[in-house]
């Protein structure tokens, strides 16, 4: 008795995972690897068919076993619900590849997971294909830096609040600092990730002007040399929390800086292009296709993208 379960354990494991596995299941072929007759197997496959239905129920995902007339066998029907569109992988390709955010071989291998994890595997060659190209000729950061796993040690620093201290090679005059920090979030900018944070030493923070103000400083994460996570803990009120998504409305090119207003006429054609680079900009007037507008921004940077825009720009303060 004991063996025929563990053989009917094996039989419905081992069909199961031909189904997952996107192979076609056949009734003749399977009773005889597994010595049985068909209807063994077919009741096995309708075990794995109402699994499959409770286990949808859970997870919100349906799939189910059919039987295919032309190829003459079972497969699973809707598995393909739980993958990425052949659109959507392309275009989170093609994002990946203009972000230039890695290194050529840390780039290559998150494209090649997504693919063979995401895509049908029929598919699989084509989308490859459609961005073998721009993968050919990618150009990595000048900082060949690999920091995947910092990120998400600093992720884990900013779930647990915990404080951290890093090591930062200072961008103005390239030598080193040591800064103890309260992580709050992690943003991409303009090929390069950051890490917004509080600096804990008051000393350093009368350097940077930034005693009294509620903004964070902000650091490359590629520049990050050394970084320890700390078994203290910081307390941010949650009234006070840091609210990275509407930080990331204000600041441009991850210039940090005081909180303030500019106000601006636009003379271009594509008012939409500037409303979506400065997603607080309101359109205060528009004369003869002229707009006024007014933006909430942090720090300086925005002066870099407004400078950028020549004559279809005039600053009004």
């Amino acid at each position: 008795m004991e063996d025929f379960k563990n053989n009917k354990i094996e039989r419905v494991l081992g069909i199961y995972t031909k189904l997952m596995n996107g192979y076609l299941v056949s009734k003749a072929e399977e009773s005889v690897n597994y010595g049985v007759n068909e209807r063994s197997i077919q009741r096995d496959i309708d075990d794995i068919r109402n699994y499959l239905g409770i286990d949808g129920e859970r997870e919100g995902c349906i799939n189910s076993v059919i039987y295919d007339r032309i190829s003459k066998g079972y497969r699973l029907e809707q598995v393909y619900k739980m993958k990425f569109s052949n659109g959507e992988i392309l275009a989170l390709c093609k994002i990946l590849l203009d972000s230039r955010a890695f290194t050529k071989q840390e780039m290559m291998e998150i494209l090649n997971k997504l693919i063979s994890c995401c895509v049908p595997k029929e598919n699989q060659k084509l989308v490859a294909d459609l961005i073998s190209n721009e993968a050919f000729h990618y150009i990595e950061p000048r900082h060949k830096t690999k920091f995947i796993d910092t990120i998400w040690d600093i992720g884990l620093a900013i779930r647990g609040c915990k404080y951290i201290e890093i090591e930062y090679t200072r961008m103005k005059d390239r030598t080193i600092v040591k800064r103890k920090l309260k992580p709050v979030a992690i943003m991409f900018s303009e090929y390069y990730f950051y890490l917004t944070a509080f600096i804990d030493d008051e000393d350093v923070r009368i350097n940077f002007d930034i005693l009294n103000d509620s903004s964070p400083t902000i650091y490359r994460i590629d520049r990050i040399r050394s970084m320890t996570v700390l078994n203290e803990k910081f307390y941010i009120p949650y009234s006070s929390r840091f609210e990275e998504g509407e930080f990331r409305k204000r600041v441009q090119f991850m210039y940090g800086g005081s909180l303030h207003k500019v106000r601006f006429k636009y003379f271009g054609a594509d008012i939409d292009a500037v409303m979506d680079r400065l997603p607080t900009a309101q359109i205060l007037s528009e004369e003869n296709g002229v707009y006024t507008l007014s933006a909430e921004v942090f720090g300086k940077g925005v002066d870099m993208w407004l400078r950028s825009q020549g004559e279809m720009i005039e600053i009004i303060n």
